[in-house]
């Protein structure tokens, strides 16, 4: 469809920068020293920095964008229980212990958010729809109710399966065979979200600075230096909260991280009548393929957010959007004439073992890999992150000394992605 399937006004930045516009918050000096660096302004960053500015500590938050640039506010808005490997997995890596008390964090983590966005009074389309997970074949229909039924009563989803028969009920369209809801997960705003963060972070003392990105980290006595390009500040811990941004002035952690670009299309209104028939219940929507697909209706019901992977390489938007737009319209061909308002990329973090992963090396802390799933992950990790940074014992998590692979000669390029991207591909298509 090239061109012809883009709206008069279309924009190639994200649908909810137009209720909320990248923040204008100057360019205030560095001062020569303060107790928290923050690198990265996103979700974490900013509830670390919530945490040790209203802890006492003097917080600085730096960003090389503007603040929440990144994938923060380019994300579908989805929350989920966010931990991909399984009880069985983990199990086998960890032990059964640590298995079920690291899938907890991840419910921890779903329950968490909806009380903080409460008690914070943010404003951000918060709900809980659950979600409908699709099936993109019958073997994997088979295997959804086979997990379903082998759930651990401690580790209970509350999951109800779908047969394709019924799934209509959940979805209008035929494309897929059968699915599970997931009534406990949710969806949010997530530029509002971000906003709501950004104030109350400001409001409780910490600094915000963007614009200003971190070059290099320097390990002295009784602390950090951390250098810019508008100068040096030295801090007594410094965290970094960078996820898929993560770059060359935090080696260690770029080798352990894998950068993939997440797109995301907005369709022009297409009216409450029509989502009502194809999202019925409101709720948030994945399916079980390797390279999947994840789409919702905007807060207000007037339009298609639809995002997933169209292409083995990074590419624009303005490339991305027409295919994307192209497996919409085959799930749903009612949409084949609306139009793309918006399509946008954001670039999520893969780790080699499918997890986040909090911790410190070499004194500084972090967290990071949330595996496209981390609006309720990033969140929780970095409140618990700013209470590690503040010794407090609540601040621990299940996930706090685990391994964090990478592999030789990665050094945060992903080469591999193409070829991955293809053969996860080629394997959808199976049937299996």
């Amino acid at each position: 469809m090239g061109a012809a399937v883009f709206s008069q006004d279309f924009k190639a930045t994200p649908y909810w920068w137009e209720r909320v516009p990248r923040p204008d918050l100057g360019a205030p000096p560095l001062p020569e020293r303060v107790d928290v660096v923050v690198v990265g302004s996103g979700y974490t960053g900013l509830n670390a920095a919530l945490e040790t500015a209203r802890g006492g500590r003097a917080t600085l938050v730096l960003d090389a964008e503007a603040a929440g640039f990144g994938c923060s506010s380019r994300n579908g808005g989805q929350i989920s229980t966010s931990i991909k490997p399984d009880l069985d997995e983990l199990t086998r890596r960890y032990g059964r212990d640590r298995a079920v008390a690291i899938l907890k964090e991840g419910r921890a983590a779903l329950a968490w958010i909806e009380g903080f966005v409460g008690e914070e009074g943010i404003d951000c389309d918060f709900r809980i729809g659950g979600r409908f997970h699709a099936a993109h074949n019958a073997r994997a229909y088979e295997r959804l109710t086979a997990a379903l039924a082998a759930e651990e009563p401690e580790l209970s989803s509350g999951g109800i399966a779908v047969p394709r028969a019924e799934q209509r009920r959940e979805i209008g369209t035929d494309a897929y065979f059968g699915g599970v809801v997931f009534p406990k997960h949710a969806a949010l705003d997530p530029g509002r979200y971000h906003a709501g963060l950004l104030e109350r972070a400001l409001a409780a003392g910490a600094a915000v600075v963007p614009y200003c990105p971190v070059t290099a980290l320097r390990r002295e006595a009784g602390g950090i230096e951390v250098e810019t390009p508008r100068g040096r500040v030295k801090a007594r811990n410094v965290v970094v909260a960078t996820n898929g941004y993560t770059g060359p002035p935090t080696p260690w952690l770029r080798r352990r991280i894998i950068p993939i670009g997440s797109y995301i299309i907005a369709t022009e209104p297409v009216g409450t009548e029509l989502m009502a028939k194809l999202i019925p219940h409101d709720r948030v929507v994945s399916d079980t393929r390797r390279v999947v697909y994840y789409y919702r209706a905007s807060p207000d019901r007037t339009r298609m957010l639809f995002g997933g992977r169209v292409s083995a390489t990074e590419t624009d938007p303005r490339i991305s959007g027409p295919r994307l737009h192209a497996e919409m319209a085959r799930l749903f061909p009612e949409l084949g004439g609306a139009r793309i308002s918006h399509s946008w990329v954001g670039t999520v973090a893969y780790t080699f073992d499918t997890l986040a992963h909090v911790g410190e090396h070499e004194g500084v802390h972090f967290a990071l890999g949330y595996c496209g799933s981390g609006v309720s992950m990033a969140s929780y990790f970095g409140m618990r992150l700013g209470r590690q940074v503040l010794g407090r014992a609540d601040g621990r998590t299940a996930f706090d000394g685990l391994p964090f692979p990478t592999r030789p000669f990665y050094t945060g390029r992903p080469w591999f992605l193409g070829t991955s991207v293809a053969w996860f591909r080629w394997l959808d298509r199976l049937p299996i």
